[in-house]
């Protein structure tokens, strides 16, 4: 473009004070005043000749242009005729058209930093400023390994991120998330989940969870992770069939992020299949011991997550009790998540039985080096010829022991952390009871067996809540914790309903029920009540249902009404309030009935298991064993059970020692790796505690016109401002929100927004300022000595322009990072002499109108100097795509290559992991053949 002198009827300009207006034509000129309309603004407009704030429009070859009958056009050349322009452009179809420029629409957009440079659309300095900031932000965050990780808010727990940290990573994975209870599980899917977000590898996300946890997901997807899910229920398909009653949508393509109870779907045949039919690319399912491969119904709950599982690619089941079940029901969840690694259960369990050798194996490379000769031909039986590679590394002892874990144990499927291994436990306090057992029981045998366990049942409700002794010592109970809160679980659901009614009527005991005759809102209404520190309940009365998921850590004392019949139960009950972080000790309080099957049952649980004082991982797999026996105990009121509690306790014994050594021991190893996920940790906290983010801020905020109020240590209230133009904050609040940027204040304090690099407030104004023209021109002026008054300096940003799929990860090899040329108009670059931070402290702005006066005499300098800058451009861009091709090859040719070999002895490669790496690195090799520098911003200086 370039400004002419003199005006001509017919020539096109644009209102420098008024770019809304479109593209302007000139239709009258009268001694010295001249007249345009303006037809993209029905408007005519007239203008004193000598200080007209109008800019000439001249496009130039390559830039794209459109007819008034909107026809995209390609100018190739120019030419002048009688002072207007006359464009020689390509059409679509390849043909040059010669096209006068009063043919050219009207409706135009200046973008580009040229367009906007000459038309005189430049902004603020510290527009300017803002946007480079951004570039360079967004260029750090995607080359970071803490990418996807930053801001959640959660304690930074070593096992938790190694696990995340790993799995995220990876494409599609399909993972068994087995901690031990109150280790956190539900965060380590959120921080997998966010990961696989931001960096593209997933945007559809189904979570299917029991139908008492579905809210809960909700509110902690949003409160930890900012993930705003939606729920998908019955409620909501007869809402849509309603809405559109010929042809309802589907509900569940009606959100990227979706959350449904496995209640909803193997209700409704209409909504699996449409859940199924939805497109996702990640599927959660929380409980997951729950499924069971026994039943062969098509609605059976198993069928209906095995039906997704097929569909989707990623897929990660949550399980405290992975074997609740037995090696059977373990068995039958891995196939979930790969059918061909996992198709014959008898070759399953002889892996499981070489588990031992390999973890001793592993501490013998701990102790001696892998290069002791009398570790060489064990090594070398596992690991074969890649022994030679993996000793020459330069950590050999962690080489070789990964490669035997990665190789031959089980962490390329499931991950489980143990509390062995985890600190910041409490410690369990035991509290047993033992009351007589009433008349009531006794006489109609339903203290015996089984259904010993809940003698209530089958009773009426006003004869045992007055016969049976634990009610009374529950009502002691309460009144004696002095004010403290208690969680009581029950089996029943109507245990609890009746419990509940008596100490609210007869006891005056403020408390709340939680079963599942209850809705999900009066569920969490009621845990709501129960968190209430001020005027809530003492006491929520739950039953078996309130023992899954739910956390109530902020109470300290679980009373166990009855004890349930399976042992994974009992530590699902305890769980509740024994999680890490809880800083109390628990108090746990068993009232129950001598000379019953409960009493039986108390001396199984605490002296065969020793499930009260820790968790007992090898309980489960010891009920199965003797289940027969174990149930016929609680049934013969003739045989002591202290023969049976010597055989459970050797049985546990014996069961925990093989675990140790084997399969716990070996997923332990595996699920945590400290020092990965320390170094993840640290890069982490480097991102939320640099003082950047609050910089950032408060220039955009500045700019936007938000205002910012003192509220507190580590927090400050943000709003917006009487005239605030709000630009990437339309969500802000007309009251405002509170925020911090402090990550320990905002675990502390949940009423608060934590605000991140990935905060969506925060990715909206990152976005906001490089997916806009907003300060990509700019004009200032500064003093330096050795500057001639009058030198007219250009300072140049380009972006890496590479359109790839945001799965490809190519900023990992390929980052976005903006190139910048401070240039004379000799072509000289003083970038080094004069690098942008020191610019910026240096320029200032320059009032608009005399920028546009000058405008005029330094344009010839300037289009000169920008093809300077693009010519360093496109060296620059030479070295830049060999670095990336090179990063690309030793990133993912490594990855293939060692998928391969590991494919050869460990069958839980899948094929489709290898298939899909080889295609990345075609597919990113061609992705950075395409790539550019493309012009991304411009500021003229002017020297005073």
């Amino acid at each position: 473009m370039e400004v002419d002198l003199e005006f001509v009827v017919g020539q096109r300009w644009v209102s420098q004070s008024d770019a809304a207006l479109g593209l302007g034509i000139v239709t009258g000129i009268d001694d010295r005043r001249v007249t345009l309309g303006f037809p993209a603004a029905d408007e005519e407009r007239t203008y004193a000749m000598e200080n007209a704030p109008l800019a000439r429009i001249r496009y130039q070859p390559g830039d794209a242009i459109r007819t008034f009958d909107d026809e995209p056009l390609t100018v190739r050349a120019v030419e002048e005729v009688d002072g207007l322009l006359v464009y020689h452009a390509e059409d679509q179809g390849g043909d040059i058209r010669e096209v006068p420029e009063v043919r050219l629409t009207s409706h135009v957009r200046f973008t580009d930093p040229r367009q906007r440079l000459f038309a005189g659309r430049f902004d603020r300095n510290a527009a300017f400023r803002l946007r480079v900031a951004a570039r360079d932000h967004e260029a750090r965050l995607q080359a970071s390994p803490a990418r996807g990780l930053i801001g959640a808010r959660t304690q930074h727990l070593t096992h938790q991120l190694s696990i995340a940290g790993d799995v995220a990573r990876r494409y599609a994975p399909r993972v068994l998330l087995a901690d031990e209870v109150g280790l956190g599980k539900t965060i380590e899917a959120g921080l997998i989940l966010h990961a696989q977000r931001a960096t593209g590898l997933a945007s559809r996300i189904l979570i299917v969870v029991p139908e008492p946890l579905v809210n809960q997901w909700l509110v902690e997807m949003l409160r930890r992770f900012q993930m705003a899910f939606s729920i998908v229920d019955s409620a909501a398909q007869a809402e849509l069939a309603e809405a559109e009653e010929e042809a309802p949508e589907n509900p569940f393509e009606q959100s990227q992020l979706v959350i449904c109870s496995l209640d909803t779907l193997t209700n409704s045949a209409r909504l699996r299949d449409e859940a199924g039919q939805a497109g996702w690319d990640l599927l959660v399912v929380d409980e997951a011991h729950h499924l069971d491969a026994s039943d062969e119904r098509d609605d059976a709950p198993y069928s209906v997550v095995s039906g997704l599982a097929e569909r989707i690619r990623g897929v990660l089941l949550l399980t405290a009790t992975p074997e609740q079940a037995g090696v059977a029901g373990h068995f039958d969840r891995l196939r979930l998540l790969d059918p061909d690694r996992f198709s014959d259960r008898a070759r399953f369990e002889r892996e499981q039985g070489q588990y031992a050798e390999i973890n001793e194996l592993i501490e013998a490379v701990a102790s001696t080096g892998p290069d002791h000769p009398d570790l060489t031909p064990r090594l070398r039986h596992w690991l074969g010829d890649s022994l030679d590679a993996l000793v020459a590394e330069d950590d050999p002892v962690q080489a070789v022991s990964d490669a035997l874990l990665d190789r031959h144990g089980t962490g390329r499927v499931l991950f489980r952390n143990t509390r062995a291994s985890v600190s910041g436990f409490p410690e369990r306090r035991l509290h047993p009871l033992a009351l007589d057992c009433p008349s009531l029981y006794r006489d109609s045998g339903s203290h015996r067996g089984e259904a010993g366990l809940t003698p209530e049942a089958g009773h009426a409700e006003t004869d045992w809540l007055s016969e049976d002794p634990r009610v009374a010592w529950l009502e002691r109970t309460l009144a004696g914790l002095k004010g403290e809160k208690a969680l009581v679980i029950c089996a029943r659901a109507e245990t609890a309903e009746a419990l509940e009614r008596y100490l609210q009527l007869q006891a005056g005991v403020r408390s709340a029920a939680f079963h599942e005759g209850l809705s999900l809102v009066e569920r969490d209404r009621a845990a709501a009540y129960f968190a209430d520190t001020e005027q809530g309940a003492r006491a929520l009365i739950c039953s078996e249902i309130g023992s899954e998921g739910r956390n109530f850590q902020f109470a300290r004392h679980l009373i166990l009404f009855d004890l349930p019949v399976t042992p994974d139960r009992l530590e699902q009950r305890i769980g509740r309030l024994d999680r890490i972080g809880q800083g109390d000790t628990i108090d746990i309080h068993i009232p129950y009935l001598a000379d019953s099957s409960q009493a039986i049952q108390y001396g199984l649980f605490n002296d065969g298991l020793d499930a009260f004082a820790r968790p007992c991982p090898a309980g489960m797999p010891v009920f199965e064993r003797v289940q027969s026996d174990w149930l016929s105990a609680l049934d013969d009121p003739s045989r002591s059970p202290d023969a049976m509690v010597r055989t459970v306790r050797e049985q546990c014994d014996a069961m925990r020692q093989a675990l140790e050594a084997g399969r716990d021991a070996l997923l332990e190893r595996n699920a945590c790796r400290p020092e990965r996920a320390r170094s993840l940790i640290e890069a982490i906290e480097t991102e939320e505690q640099s003082p950047e983010l609050h910089a950032f801020l408060a220039e955009a905020f500045d700019i936007f016109g938000v205002e910012t109020d003192y509220h507190g240590p580590h927090s400050e209230v943000v709003k917006p401002g009487d005239h605030s133009p709000l630009g990437p904050f339309p969500e802000l609040p007309d009251d405002g929100l509170t925020m911090t940027l402090d990550r320990a204040t905002a675990v502390e304090r949940e009423d608060l927004t934590f605000l991140s690099w990935e905060h969506p407030m925060i990715q909206a104004l990152m976005e906001h300022m490089t997916a806009t023209e907003l300060g990509n021109a700019a004009f200032v002026t500064l003093s330096v000595k050795g500057l001639q008054p009058g030198t007219v300096l250009l300072e140049t940003l380009f972006r890496l322009h590479c359109p790839a799929p945001a799965d490809l990860q190519l900023p990992l090899s390929l980052p976005v990072t903006s190139r910048r040329w401070l240039v004379d108009v000799n072509g000289r670059d003083l970038s080094s002499v004069l690098p942008h931070d020191r610019l910026n402290n240096l320029s200032r702005n320059l009032r608009r109108k005399t920028a546009q006066e000058a405008l005029p005499q330094v344009r010839p300098g300037v289009e000169t100097m920008i093809d300077h800058a693009e010519g360093f451009a496109a060296s620059e861009l030479t070295v830049i795509q060999d670095e990336a091709r090179q990063r690309l090859e030793q990133q993912l040719g490594g990855e293939v290559a060692r998928l391969k070999a590991l494919q050869g002895i460990n069958p839980a490669v899948r094929q489709s992991e290898i298939d899909f790496f080889e295609s990345r690195l075609a597919a990113g090799q061609e992705a950075i053949d395409r790539a550019e520098l493309v012009l991304d911003g411009l500021r003229v200086v002017i020297t005073a």
